[in-house]
């Protein structure tokens, strides 16, 4: 008689909430993202005893106390001590565990069923949209009390326990329901691997009588398998073989690089490529930060109409590019203003190659990628243009004192690091970059794909930490003051986990982006006018532990750079900047991006 293989006893028995976590530290997550909430609060107790860091977020829609009903306290009576009341917090963390993902590779997550996990909706949208790795990890009710269809707090009061979790199933690449003890190592294996391969938010739920179950432990002495598996050998010789024909009878090749060469692990191949053959590249602005900048061989930006000074001239007019890891929405292409013809391009992604108009399904670029490099002959070059950070000689010349962007965004190139964390909001911050050249090492995060304003400050807090973790130095956000004021309680979340970002409020009355698109003096594109740089006082830093500044001219601009103390990345304290620019004023590209946008708003 076969025997039943979930009665057998475990010989190293480990609970399923240290088994999560544990799994989660080897892929290399050091902190956890989230905040407590009735059903998660068990599960929380296994994160410091395994050596991670809980983060606690406050929530983009303030602090709100749920009552907890009687009749479910059971669910979590295990987990509370007799000092504790009943009422609970539902509030939930939004974007950082993104901008932690960014920098480290990975995030988690931790949510409360219901209320909590349809705060963190939005953000885990974003993720998936933008191909950000975030294991989504939700409290649920016990076992017993979904099958019983208990009239619990925080549900529709309908009995359905599922509702949710189908929800969350079309903004994540799995989802591991673990409701039966002797799967959730296999589940939780699973949903991990498939978060860091796929580079998407998984979905994990952990009834409250999960917990302490017990599963294999041995299972943690063998590492997940995290490679990507190997293209066909033959499928991808002839890929290689059909692009190197095309490569090397172009006269005037380039290589155009976006972000899911940054999502999808290829940024080794791609700088080997680019290193070794010496043609000239471009970005699309998702792809910002992806190239080493201070190559011979990078020359800027390309986003149709929005593009670098000559760089559309050059890609365009290209027999030959290269495009790796395209993503070609309305804000990366300057409201679908590029053109390029398929004729002319070979395209390489993490689902396949296409060549011209033949597509090659489940080649991976990673390996068609090494291949072409490893047998590169002598290629035609025609060289592009050379970006810099000078800064226009009409600004230049100019007596105004005022801070406009033409004038800013190159002089941030200048004062910038190697390996400096990069945050910008989807507005003037985003397309300002547009026209900085980075040093080497410049790690950029934005969301210029799903757009949610007040991404940017959410986003610094888990990026810093990650930074922090890493011994990366300086980690810097760019925000407008519309964007600021939906997110900034963050600030309160980094002060307590003393966090030193360098933090620029753009103070310029308003949402300019919306401005551009529709509604140039509305009222519903103004906000009200704060005292920035008083917020981490009100938020509780110390006397002396945040360095505040307000700076309304290009002088004092000029003279914070060259602050010391300011600049330093060994400085230990955050660094909170009203940066005053003028209302009306936008960057180039924006107000291309913007007309565009406000064009094809009209035409539906």
């Amino acid at each position: 008689m076969a025997q039943d293989l979930r009665s057998q006893e475990v010989r190293n028995p480990i609970d399923v909430a240290e088994y999560l976590f544990k799994r989660l530290q080897q892929v290399g997550v050091e902190s956890v993202h989230g905040v407590p909430g009735d059903y998660n609060l068990a599960a929380l107790d296994y994160i410091n005893k395994v050596g991670l860091k809980w983060v606690g977020n406050c929530n983009e829609l303030n602090a709100v106390l749920r009552t907890v009903s009687l009749a479910s306290v059971s669910d979590f009576r295990p987990c509370m001590k007799s000092s504790w009341k009943v009422d609970l917090p539902a509030f939930e963390p939004r974007y950082a565990a993104d901008g932690y993902a960014r920098v480290k590779g990975i995030s988690a997550l931790v949510t409360t069923f219901g209320v909590g996990e349809l705060s963190a909706v939005n953000a885990i949208a974003g993720a998936y949209s933008e191909y950000v790795p975030i294991v989504h990890i939700v409290g649920y009710p016990s076992t017993t009390s979904q099958k019983n269809g208990a009239l619990l707090h925080h549900t529709l009061g309908n009995g359905d326990f599922t509702v949710f979790s189908r929800m969350s199933k079309e903004i994540s690449c799995a989802v591991s329901m673990l409701n039966h003890q002797h799967e959730a190592a296999v589940l939780i294996d699973n949903a991990i691997r498939e978060c860091y391969l796929q580079s998407r938010p998984v979905y994990i739920s952990l009834p409250s009588d999960m917990v302490e179950k017990k599963i294999d432990g041995d299972r943690l002495n063998t590492p997940l398998e995290l490679e990507y598996a190997s293209n066909d050998q033959e499928a991808e010789d002839y890929v290689v073989d059909v692009v190197l024909k095309y490569l090397h009878a172009a006269k005037n090749p380039v290589i155009l690089v976006d972000a899911c060469a940054i999502r999808h692990r290829a940024l080794k191949e791609t700088h080997a490529l680019i290193e070794k053959s010496g043609i000239p590249t471009f970005v699309a602005p998702m792809g910002k930060g992806a190239v080493d900048e201070t190559l011979p061989n990078y020359g800027g930006v390309y986003a149709g109409d929005g593009s670098n000074a000559g760089v559309r001239e050059r890609v365009e007019s290209s027999d030959l590019v290269l495009s790796i890891g395209a993503i070609k929405s309305d804000f990366n292409t300057a409201g679908f203003t590029i053109r390029m013809s398929q004729l002319t391009t070979i395209d390489f992604h993490s689902y396949g190659t296409k060549v011209r108009y033949s597509e090659y399904p489940g080649v991976r670029m990673n390996g068609v990628l090494a291949k072409v490099t490893a047998k590169l002959g002598k290629l035609n070059i025609e060289s592009g243009p050379i970006p810099n950070n000078n800064i226009p000689e009409k600004e230049t010349a100019s007596s105004e004192p005022t801070i406009k962007h033409a004038w800013f965004w190159p002089r941030l190139g200048q004062w910038l690091q190697k390996d400096d964390v990069l945050i910008t909001e989807t507005g003037t911050s985003n397309f300002g970059i547009w026209e900085t050249r980075f040093p080497s090492g410049v790690n950029a995060i934005s969301q210029v794909l799903w757009g949610s304003i007040g991404y940017a400050t959410g986003s610094c807090q888990g990026a810093a930490l990650a930074a922090q973790e890493m011994n990366i130095k300086r980690t810097i956000l760019f925000t407008g003051d519309g964007s600021f004021q939906l997110t900034a309680q963050e600030v309160s979340t980094m002060i307590r986990n003393k966090l030193n970002p360098i933090i620029f409020v753009i103070c310029n009355k308003g949402y300019t982006i919306e401005r551009l698109i529709h509604g140039w003096n509305d009222a519903y594109n103004d906000v009200q006018e704060w005292k920035y740089k008083d917020i981490p006082a009100v938020f509780g830093a110390e006397p002396g532990s945040v360095l505040t500044y307000r700076v309304k001219s290009k002088e004092e601009v000029e003279k914070l750079f060259k602050d010391e103390e300011f600049s330093s990345g060994e400085t230990k304290k955050m660094r909170f900047v009203e940066l005053v620019m003028p209302w009306d004023d936008a960057p180039a590209a924006l107000i291309k991006v913007a007309q565009a946008a406000a064009k094809n708003n009209s035409a539906e």
